[in-house]
């Protein structure tokens, strides 16, 4: 009895051209695993050397600087109404005290935006660190 091939194929067998990956996937797990047992257990904890006591409490109060925003868009430093390039110059002035003082920030809800973001943006461009915005409970409805 005798094999034929069909459609005029030999009878040797194909050569299969593709690598085989099943050895080269049992190496790469053998060296991931034994890399993974040889990396020494790292601890979550950071050691760290922390003060004892209290702080000392400050005895110099800072100033407060209230800044008001009417309806009207109107600013007001310290209960006097002031133009925008006046309200610069005196942050500038404020900026540059020892203790730098409070800014407190005060608008009221009908106030334009923009007069409030010009304001903060100024203040922090200034270089006043310490700024507060109060009077928020107004927006809750």
């Amino acid at each position: 009895m005798a094999m034929s091939s069909p459609m005029g194929q030999s009878d040797e067998m194909d050569v299969i051209m593709d690598i085989n990956t099943t050895p080269l996937i049992d190496v790469m797990l053998v060296l991931l695993v034994m890399m993974i047992i040889t990396i020494p257990v790292q601890l979550h904890a950071v050691k760290l050397e922390l003060p004892v006591g209290r702080p000392p409490v400050s005895q110099v109060k800072p100033e407060v600087i209230q800044i008001d925003i009417d309806a009207k868009s109107g600013v007001h430093w310290q209960g006097q109404t002031i133009a925008l390039e006046q309200l610069e110059d005196n942050m500038r002035q404020s900026a540059l005290a020892a203790p730098q003082p409070e800014v407190h920030l005060r608008t009221d809800k009908d106030a334009s935006y923009a007069v409030f973001a010009n304001v903060l943006a100024s203040s922090r461009r200034i270089g006043l660190n310490r700024i507060a915005v109060v009077g928020s409970e107004q927006f809750v409805q």
